[in-house]
């Protein structure tokens, strides 16, 4: 079994800041992409950012210039860091990331969400 944990999300006014890490525990071979999806509610679950093995990111255009991914290869970990907060980010933020695992003697790659974390936006 391979788990995400999320944590860092929180109340914070417009303007203010936060920060999202996601660690991955378990079999792990390797995780490949990793990546932020947020959801607000009543719509779709969106891409906030992506992140390769290799630490290329790709963001959504809403949030390009206040939001920064990034990872740690050796903890298996995925960070956000979030500037200059706006009333629509508030959402649910998951964690997703690619994994390479051991199933029994079986190597499978698996898609894998954390649980989420609110992240609300207001004064």
């Amino acid at each position: 079994q391979v788990q995400l944990v999320e944590s860092g999300g929180g109340l914070v006014q417009p303007g203010g800041s936060l920060r999202l890490s996601c660690a991955a525990s378990g079999i792990i071979v390797r995780i490949n992409d990793m990546g932020w999806y947020h959801q607000a509610p009543g719509k779709q679950r969106e891409l906030v950012a992506s992140i390769t093995r290799s630490g290329s990111p790709n963001y959504a255009d809403t949030v390009k210039g206040r939001f920064t991914i990034s990872r740690d290869n050796a903890k298996n970990t995925v960070y956000l860091q979030m500037n200059s907060l706006k009333p629509e980010d508030t959402a649910v933020y998951y964690c997703n990331a690619g994994v390479v695992t051991l199933q029994g003697v079986r190597v499978s790659d698996l898609q894998v969400w954390g649980q989420g974390t609110q992240v609300s936006v207001s004064s």
